[in-house]
């Protein structure tokens, strides 16, 4: 018979072989790709184009009567070349996103630049014809003209006198002179113009820039803060792991030592069941991610097995009473937060005295908070065993903390007639579907 339920342990052992593990999961440290979305870029260029589209145009309907609507058409085509001008710096830009600030201050101002220049000679190009026509009218209205080279001229009346020092100091007359009221442009006038206004879409092109940065740190900012996040998310999952991994080692070495008690006192019968038990016990523990919350009506079974385990060492010794609302069966706890607890009764009630010993658990809801109790009415805690007594505490203390903040309530102590903890945590329950 004993080598029967050695045989039945070793299978025990397999059988747990054959549970699947739970990936660890973890946070991320993969970088993310930080930049801007485009979408973003797109309508904070618009805004600053069409920004500049409208003020341009009250300025103009203002200012000047002429030929608004060929105006307002050129400066819109203007409009569109300068918005598409502005997504090529910023594929330049883009380009160092990830240096330092001086890094992308100097790049905006040296590829700004050429940007500029593209954007005035466009304006001069699109602009050209409109003013040249405006300048024939204001010539007609005049009685302006300009002649074959381009210079804007004013015919003087015959006879007109025109006095002018010669060679001997005398004035010189010649009817038919014409004086030249504007001269025609010439390219290095041409080349004046497009620099005077790319001068101007310079510093344009500038604020878009210290917009965009200014939408980089945000977004770099905003990364920066997730990361953070999934680290502490990752940290507070390895710390309810680890604590939750302390429970079966501490749980598992005191069942074996009941285990090997019972064979080693031919208790053959009551070995094998407790073997049974602890199998059916380590399934139930094991299929749970360690740091997932469990249905309050698990965590009872839970701990039913564990103290079915120990009624075969305390036949005739330990009570155990269960008492769990239906309501509150769904209600989220973490996985053998009560372990600690009910394994302190056996171990400080039921084994140190020789009369029967009743442990409790119970759970009822207070003002939208669960609490749930472990009470025995044991003799409390001798002063020899308040060491391993209070490391189950703190364990369930800690988890508790990790699991909810400093939203917890706990408190264990000595009462009369026995010993009792509390818990109080927040009440939830899984979402309905």
């Amino acid at each position: 018979m004993a080598l029967e339920a050695q045989t039945r342990y070793f299978g025990f052992v397999m059988d747990l072989s054959r549970i699947p593990e739970t990936p660890e999961k973890s946070a991320s440290t993969k970088p993310d790709d930080v930049s801007v979305p485009f979408r973003t870029v797109l309508i904070s260029i618009v805004v600053l184009w069409g920004a500049y589209f409208v003020l341009i145009t009250l300025r103009s309907y203002f200012f000047s009567a002429d030929m608004q609507l060929e105006m307002a058409a050129r400066r819109f085509v203007v409009t569109i070349a300068g918005i598409g001008l502005t997504l090529v710096l910023w594929s330049i830009l883009r380009l160092v996103d990830r240096q330092p600030i001086w890094i992308k201050i100097g790049a905006a101002s040296l590829f700004a630049a050429p940007v500029a220049l593209a954007i005035g000679q466009i304006n001069h190009v699109v602009f050209e014809e409109l003013v040249t026509q405006i300048q024939q009218n204001y010539a007609e209205e005049r009685g302006f003209r300009f002649d074959d080279e381009g210079n804007l001229l004013y015919d003087l009346p015959e006879g007109t006198v025109i006095k002018a020092p010669g060679p001997d100091g005398t004035s010189s007359i010649n009817p038919t002179e014409s004086l030249i009221v504007a001269p025609a442009e010439v390219t290095k006038d041409t080349w004046r113009s497009v620099v005077e206004i790319a001068l101007g879409r310079y510093f344009l092109l500038l604020a878009w820039a210290s917009i965009y940065f200014a939408l980089l740190a945000g977004t770099q900012a905003r990364i920066a803060e997730r990361r953070e996040q999934q680290f502490r998310s990752a940290a507070k999952a390895a710390e309810l792991r680890s604590l939750r991994y302390q429970v079966n080692p501490h749980f598992l070495f005191n069942t074996l030592n009941s285990l090997s008690a019972l064979v080693m006192t031919s208790k053959t019968e009551q070995a094998e069941r407790m073997i049974q038990t602890i199998s059916r016990f380590y399934r139930h523990s094991l299929a749970d991610e360690p740091t997932s919350d469990v249905a309050l009506k698990d965590e009872f079974d839970l701990q039913k097995l564990y103290l079915d385990i120990e009624a075969v060492r305390f036949p005739e010794r330990l009570r155990p009473v269960f008492e769990l609302p239906e309501e509150l069966e769904e209600a989220r706890v973490p996985g053998m937060i009560l372990q600690p607890l009910v394994e302190n009764s056996v171990k400080y009630a039921v084994s140190a005295v020789a009369r029967p010993v009743t442990i409790k658990v119970a759970a009822h809801e207070e003002f939208d908070r669960l609490v749930i109790t472990v009470s025995d009415d044991g003799p409390g805690v001798p002063d020899s065993a308040v060491h391993g007594f209070g490391i189950g505490l703190a364990n369930v203390s800690d988890r508790l903390e990790a699991r909810f903040g400093s939203d917890i309530g706990f408190t264990s102590t000595p009462v009369p007639g026995g010993y009792r903890t509390e818990i109080r945590i927040p009440l939830s329950r899984p979402a309905k579907r």
